[in-house]
């Protein structure tokens, strides 16, 4: 199955990031879910490592529903424990290397380049399954992340891997990041911190059946 939903990458569409602690996390990533999200990863950087297994779990059971790859920020053991279907790793990570022994080979591995080309060379030459780039717009989430330009996202769709954009990213202002060379949108506070979860996860999913040509 894990060769599966490495596969499913092949798509493009929303990929919805958790942040952090919440009383209603399952109720909410089931809304993102049914909303149309192709990506659901957990990130959560507390150290309560009970809670975090315990929730990691239930949201790998709750994506494999669902058939959307459950990606866990950071923790490669975590991803290991549950059953992710793999990990994003940023700068201070472990190597890709690393990850992949602990993982296997079937596990989506995705990386953050941040605004680098030349990262992003690296890490797609290192294995990577994805790459990320941002912030696209100032960003809550990190609001000192540097702000990268949407040429780099069309320089970057022609290193041969699926494409992230994260960081600001709003139903407004997703659509030229998407036609600069987007396959997935990273969003964070813009989903989870909606009033209406799902209905905010299918305007952006919207932005992607709107474009011809696309394949989801």
């Amino acid at each position: 199955m894990s060769t599966l939903l490495r596969s499913r990458l092949r798509g493009k569409g929303v990929y919805a990031i958790t942040d952090g602690p919440r009383d209603d996390l399952f109720a909410a990533v089931e809304a993102a879910l049914a909303g149309g999200a192709r990506l659901l990863q957990y990130r959560d950087k507390t150290t309560d490592g009970e809670r975090r297994l315990q929730e990691a779990t239930e949201l790998a059971s709750i994506c494999a529903r669902y058939g959307v790859p459950l990606i866990i920020n950071d923790d490669v053991g975590l991803a290991k424990a549950t059953g992710a279907a793999g990990v994003h790793l940023g700068v201070q990570d472990v190597p890709i290397a690393e990850a992949r022994e602990q993982l296997g080979e079937d596990a989506i591995i995705g990386v953050s380049c941040y605004g680098s080309l030349d990262r992003a060379r690296q890490l797609r030459d290192e294995g990577a399954d994805y790459l990320g780039f941002g912030a696209m717009y100032p960003s809550t989430t990190k609001p000192h992340a540097p702000v990268t330009t949407h040429d780099v996202l069309t320089q970057a769709s022609q290193l041969g891997l699926p494409v992230v954009a994260i960081g600001g990213l709003t139903p407004d202002n997703t659509g030229p990041v998407i036609d600069a060379g987007a396959d997935y949108v990273a969003v964070v506070s813009a989903i989870f911190a909606a009033p209406d979860i799902q209905a905010a996860t299918r305007r952006f999913a919207d932005l992607f059946d709107a474009r011809p040509g696309i394949i989801q």
